[in-house]
């Protein structure tokens, strides 16, 4: 089943191309060091609002920092706010998930209105809400996106265990006297955790979209630290004269999440079904 998984996998260019984009930019943040030429926080008042050169690749903002170092710093923050936000997420919606849908009955009702009543409130702006009463911290930030984020997949999740507690694995382990929580987490976790991964990938795309949308308001990570939202704010008042300043963090922001759709995408294609068994290929 595994070598069928990756054989559909690597057959579909879409999503190959979706894992070199996260790998690429996961070792862009990895060795960001190295590959920086200069301080991301290092003024060169000489250099102010520079055009791309050799010097500065992507030339520089108003106060004459390196553009391209920001950049190659930034995208530590945005992946870091991605994959903290999602473990966060994926910890309360898959517990939460897994207990409506094995108890189901009361539990399941209870939660899942629950779910409901958070699902009315529009996430983003209970994120702006949340965010203007605390300080605008990347902690503050992973944790309020984490905590806003989890709804789609406790649905996700119990829908899946509905479905696999009817299973005879399931049954012979109640006939054998095992417990719920080793039931729930030892047997039928491992099982559903297709559909969950696909969810974690494409939330983190939501997540760095939402961070940066944060940034360019001005309540998500402050300067001088360095991340794409901030940098595209930074450009929005010297877009006539800087064009730069918007382009590069913008495209970032854009192949970024763009990978990480095509990704998930692609796992989930993999892992159809309906591709199993008429053994169709994208």
């Amino acid at each position: 089943m595994k070598s069928d998984f990756l054989r559909r996998f690597l057959k579909n260019r879409l999503a190959l191309s979706g894992l070199i984009i996260v790998l690429f930019f996961f070792l862009v943040s990895f060795f960001a060091p190295l590959i920086s030429p200069h301080d991301p926080a290092e003024i060169d008042r000489d250099n102010i609002l520079s055009s791309p050169s050799w010097e500065y690749v992507f030339g520089t903002d108003k106060t004459g920092r390196d553009v391209f170092s920001r950049m190659v710093y930034g995208s530590r923050i945005s992946l870091k706010v991605g994959f903290v936000a999602v473990g966060i997420s994926l910890i309360i919606g898959i517990f939460i998930g897994a207990v409506a849908g094995y108890y189901g009955g009361i539990a399941d009702a209870i939660v899942m209105r629950f779910v409901d009543v958070m699902l009315c409130f529009p996430a983003f702006f209970l994120i702006l809400a949340v965010i203007a009463i605390l300080e605008p911290s990347i902690w503050n930030i992973m944790i309020v996106i984490g905590i806003t984020g989890w709804m789609g997949i406790a649905r996700l999740v119990r829908a899946e265990f509905l479905t696999l507690k009817e299973r005879d694995f399931v049954l012979a382990a109640k006939a054998q006297g095992v417990g719920g929580m080793r039931i729930i987490f030892r047997h039928i976790l491992p099982n559903a955790m297709g559909p969950i991964l696909v969810a974690a990938t494409l939330g983190v795309a939501g997540a760095i979209l939402t961070e940066s949308a944060l940034s360019f308001l001005g309540i998500g990570i402050q300067p001088p630290t360095p991340s794409w939202g901030n940098i595209l704010t930074e450009g929005k008042d010297t877009i006539d004269i800087a064009p730069w300043l918007s382009l590069y963090p913008g495209l970032a922001i854009l192949v970024t999440v763009l990978g990480y759709n095509l990704l998930g995408e692609g796992i989930r294609d993999a892992m159809d079904p309906r591709l199993r068994e008429g053994g169709a290929e994208k």
